[in-house]
């Protein structure tokens, strides 16, 4: 199980460094724009919740702090490479600074947005595994995960684009956001109990509780 839960682990810092470096495209359908960073993001709710069902609310809180913290580094070593002299036949420092040189104040609201969310997804998946008694992981999966996505919407959008924006172009913006996220939690469910079988060594998936 230990194996397990370092792929587990690593699944989940992967799919967070990876949503902060491609969440500067901004993808449009139809009359729908978002960050190209929603599609992935969510998957770190999916792991959390499976580490939260299988090892507890401390394991879970600690690879929350890892990916914190791994979100710092990469932080660095793009500024790094940033600020690293170009050489001559290198012509695309410009487009380098644009699409990896973070704004401050997004920084600060993503990982003020990821710290909140992810916290409070833990806090509540447990909450609702107390009120259920243990069973319904569909339910604990979705609720914790669909309202921990409304906070990372809201905290991120309102830091990020305050006074920039009007006050129902941000709401727009948060809407966009968070439909998106929970058509994707809830699309996620069916793998958060083929996770948590696998991790468990049941080799048929239980149907849904």
């Amino acid at each position: 199980m230990e194996r397990k839960l370092l792929y587990l682990a690593c699944l989940f810092v992967t799919s967070l460094l990876a949503a902060n470096i491609i969440a500067s495209k901004v993808v449009g359908i139809g009359d729908i724009t978002f960050p190209a960073a929603v599609i992935v993001f969510p998957l770190t709710f999916l792991v959390t919740d499976t580490i939260n069902e299988v090892w507890g609310k401390k394991t879970a809180r600690e690879i929350v702090i890892v990916g914190f913290l791994m979100n710092i580094v990469l932080i660095i070593f793009i500024y790094l490479g940033q600020i690293l002299p170009p050489a001559e036949i290198f012509e695309h420092q410009e487009a380098y600074e644009v699409i990896l040189g973070a704004v401050p104040r997004i920084t600060a609201a993503s990982l003020l947005a990821y710290l909140l969310s992810q916290m409070h997804d833990i806090w509540a998946f447990n909450l609702w595994r107390k009120i259920t008694g243990g069973k319904h992981l569909w339910l604990r999966n979705n609720l914790s995960t669909m309202t921990s996505q409304l906070i990372d919407s809201v905290v991120f959008i309102s830091v990020a684009f305050w006074g920039i924006f009007a006050l129902e172009e941000l709401g727009m913006l948060i809407l966009n956001q968070f439909l998106i996220k929970i058509i994707i939690a809830a699309l996620d469910t069916p793998f958060c109990y083929l996770l948590v079988n696998w991790i468990r060594g049941k080799k048929e998936v239980k149907a849904l509780e």
